[in-house]
């Protein structure tokens, strides 16, 4: 989705440890910001993923608004499920981008973040997998689970609040995609089979124009 990144500027949501960051500088992008909540996170990217043209912060998202300069194209790799205000982080993106800069961004699919209770497969009498439970789609907000740590929270929105909120930011979408394991991968791990009930994640690149 992203295409060639070679001579622009990127900004990285959520970068973590650095390794998208330092990609994209080997892919030719002549300056790449990538910004974090986790100082730890971002030392370990400092130590393991810089570069001259990298610069790590260390931020919230929703702090972009501060960050005074403009990008050419916006990635974020499953970290927006975990922004509160998403309306508001897309206008702000909006601003930071210059005419014709995209956004492509990941996150957990909606059906995955839907169950207030978390996501739930149902398996059949012979023990595999039937089925996905899919409860309170319409029931939008904050959800806190289990990942990693206990008291993740993260928030649920639905197809519609997703798309409408980077139309009204803006943004054209010209891109969407719902992963699914490939039959190769299914026939090496077969548990992956499961996955083509309810893809994971969602991928959404939106253009402004």
């Amino acid at each position: 989705m992203l295409g060639s990144v070679a001579g622009k500027r990127l900004l990285d949501l959520g970068c973590g440890y650095g390794e998208n960051c330092r990609c994209f500088s080997q892919m030719g992008c002549i300056r790449v910001v990538g910004i974090d909540i986790s100082q730890r996170m971002l030392e370990i990217a400092q130590a393991e993923n810089r570069a001259p043209n990298i610069q790590y912060m260390n931020m919230p998202m929703e702090n972009v608004s501060s960050i005074d300069e403009c990008f050419d194209i916006v990635v974020s790799s499953l970290a927006m499920h975990y922004v509160q205000n998403y309306d508001l982080l897309l206008k702000d993106l909006y601003a930071l981008l210059n005419p014709g800069g995209i956004l492509v961004f990941s996150q957990e699919h909606p059906l995955t973040t839907a169950p207030l209770a978390g996501a739930k497969w149902i398996k059949g009498a012979d023990g595999k997998v039937d089925h996905y439970r899919l409860t309170d789609y319409s029931r939008t907000g904050k959800r806190t689970v289990s990942w990693m740590v206990d008291g993740v929270i993260k928030y649920h929105r639905t197809f519609s609040e997703l798309i409408n909120g980077l139309i009204n930011a803006g943004f054209v979408i010209s891109e969407m995609e719902e992963p699914v394991p490939s039959a190769e991968t299914i026939q090496r791990l077969p548990q992956y089979m499961k996955d083509l009930h309810k893809p994971n994640f969602l991928i959404i690149k939106a253009k402004k124009p």
